[in-house]
């Protein structure tokens, strides 16, 4: 019994010592969770953390503002041709109605006729209306997703040498209220992706 208390005793002392070199000692997997390179220099003890500011990267990043200016032009597009059809509309039911009340119409029954196409063209408008909303939607759905795409497949190349461990996003201050700027790669981050859109193009 004294025996295995002896070598349990000794086994614990090799594994305390391990710990303590491998988490002190000079090995290269240590010098990547006590070392972090930002903008190229080595930073001693700070994580292997960063983090993004989206809303500065969405705002500078090339792809994401020529995404977001052809959306607000399909957006506008697609405004100015409901509001076209809508006057258009208005000014019939508006005519519709002036030759209703000076008995304008040979008979009721064409009166009625012209109430129904104009009801019709109404229902139809609005339905357009909601099929333009919905085209909208997926064509900002699917440029959400390739821009995060887009995103997350640079930032799997521009992290191959695994320097970072997270790569963290901050949303107007949502996820981060404070962080050493030396934590911060947003400048660098957009900087490489406007090169490669600009390459690309």
């Amino acid at each position: 019994m004294k025996n295995l208390s002896l070598i349990i005793n000794a086994v614990l002392a090799i594994a305390i010592i391990f710990l303590f070199v491998k988490i002190y000692g000079g090995g290269t997997k240590n010098a990547t969770t006590k070392t972090v390179v930002t903008g190229g220099a080595s930073a001693p003890g700070k994580l292997p953390i960063a983090y993004i500011n989206v809303d500065s990267l969405l705002l500078n990043y090339q792809f994401a503002k020529e995404a977001n200016e052809s959306l607000i032009k399909k957006q506008e597009d697609s405004r100015l041709n409901i509001n076209t059809k809508a006057r258009q509309l208005q000014s019939e039911m508006g005519e519709f109605q002036r030759k209703l009340e000076a008995n304008a119409f040979l008979s009721r029954e064409r009166a009625e006729q012209e109430q129904s196409r104009l009801l019709k063209r109404q229902q139809e408008l609005q339905e357009l209306d909601g099929k333009l909303s919905q085209q909208l939607l997926q064509v900002q759905q699917k440029m959400s997703e390739q821009l995060r795409d887009t995103i997350n497949k640079f930032l799997k190349e521009y992290n191959k040498d695994n320097k970072y461990e997270i790569i963290i996003s901050n949303t107007a201050s949502d996820n981060i209220l404070f962080a050493n700027q030396g934590y911060d790669i947003t400048a660098e981050v957009t900087k490489l992706l406007n090169d490669r859109y600009a390459a690309k193009k």
